[in-house]
C-alpha cells in the first residue's frame, strides 16, 4: 500500500512543474490575470459540486475563520499564480520551475516568523543554500548583479511569488480541521475573488486576451491536473506513508519543470541551472532531514 503512494507522488509534482510550462504557452493565448481567474474559478466550481455535501457538514467550522480563509486563497492562490504567470512573460519555465523548488525552505522561514517554530543549525543552513539557488537562478549566474540591483524581472515576480506560497503555507496551520474538498472549495472562492481586481486592471491597461482554443486547453489542465488532480493525489500520499515523506517529493518539482521545459518548450539548460539546482536540492534536503531529527527528539 506504502509502494503506491510514490506513482502518485510523482505524477503530482509532474502535473504541479507542468504549471510553468503551461503558464509559459499560455502568452499570447490567454492574459495572466484571466488565466488565474478563471483557473480558480472552474477549480472552485467542480470542488462546489463534488463536495457540497461535505462542505454543507463543515460549515458550522468554517464560518468563524471565514475571512481568514479567503484571504488565505488570495495570498496562496491568485497572488502566487498572477506573479507566475506574469513572471513566465520574462523569464523561462526553467528559471521559473528551479526558483519555485525553494518553496519547502520559504515555508520554513514563514513558520519561524509567524509561530517561532524552533529551528536547527541544519534548517538554517539549508534555507541560506536553498535561497543562494534561487539567487544564483534569478541573477543567471552572475551574482555581481546584485550590487547593482540588477535581477530580472521575470525572476524578481517569481521570488515574490515562492515568499507569498511560503506564509500561505505556513499560515495553514490556523485552518479548521474539515474535509480538504471543503477547505479547498473556500480557499479558491478566495482566489476567484482576488483575481477580479487583476482582471479589472488588466482590462483597464488593454492587455486582456480572452482565450483561444488553445488558451481555453491551457485552463483546462491548469484547473484539472495541477489543482484538482493534483491535490486528490497528494493528501491520498500523505495519508498513505505521512506529511514528512511525501514533502521530500516536492525535490522533484524543479527537476521536472527543467525536463519539461527543455522537452516541450525547448529551452536551453544552462550551466548555471545545474549549479542553482544543486543549491536548491541540497538546501531542503539538508533542512528536512535536520527537522525530523528535531520532530524525533522532541517526540
Amino acid at each position: 500500500m506504502h509502494r503506491s503512494a510514490y506513482p502518485l507522488l510523482l505524477a503530482t509534482t509532474l502535473f504541479w512543474a507542468g504549471n510553468a510550462v503551461a503558464g509559459k504557452l499560455a502568452v499570447g493565448h490567454v492574459s495572466p490575470m484571466l488565466l488565474t481567474e478563471l483557473r480558480w474559478l472552474v477549480t472552485m466550481m467542480v470542488l462546489a459540486v463534488l463536495g457540497r455535501r461535505r462542505l454543507a457538514a463543515d460549515w458550522p467550522l468554517l464560518r468563524p475563520r471565514l475571512g481568514l480563509l479567503l484571504f488565505l486563497g488570495l495570498l496562496g492562490f491568485t497572488v502566487f499564480s498572477v506573479a507566475m504567470y506574469c513572471a513566465l512573460l520574462y523569464t523561462s519555465a526553467t528559471n521559473v520551475s528551479i526558483e519555485q523548488g525553494g518553496m519547502p525552505v520559504f515555508v520554513f522561514a514563514a513558520s519561524f516568523m509567524l509561530f517561532r517554530t524552533r529551528a536547527t543549525a541544519g534548517q538554517l543552513l539549508g534555507f541560506l543554500l536553498s535561497f543562494a539557488g534561487v539567487l544564483v537562478t534569478a541573477t543567471h549566474g552572475e551574482m555581481r548583479r546584485l550590487l547593482h540591483l540588477d535581477v530580472n524581472f521575470g525572476d524578481a515576480l517569481m521570488l515574490l511569488a515562492v515568499v507569498a506560497y511560503g506564509l500561505y503555507t505556513a499560515a495553514l496551520r490556523l485552518r479548521p480541521q474539515v474535509h480538504w474538498m471543503s477547505l479547498m472549495t473556500v480557499l479558491c472562492l478566495g482566489a476567484t475573488l482576488g483575481a477580479i481586481p487583476f482582471v479589472v486592471a488588466e482590462a483597464a491597461a488593454g492587455a486582456l486576451i480572452v482565450p483561444d482554443a488553445a488558451g481555453l486547453a491551457i485552463v483546462v489542465y491548469v484547473a484539472a491536473f495541477p489543482s484538482l488532480i493534483g491535490q486528490a493525489f497528494y493528501i491520498r500520499a500523505v495519508s498513505l506513508i505521512g506529511a514528512n515523506r511525501a514533502g521530500l517529493f516536492i525535490n522533484f518539482l524543479p527537476l521536472w519543470g527543467a525536463l519539461l521545459a527543455v522537452l516541450v518548450l525547448g529551452e536551453t539548460f544552462q550551466p548555471y541551472h545545474a549549479l542553482a539546482l544543486a543549491l536548491v536540492l541540497a538546501g531542503v534536503v539538508l533542512a528536512e532531514s535536520s527537522g525530523r531529527r528535531l520532530a524525533a527528539a522532541g517526540s
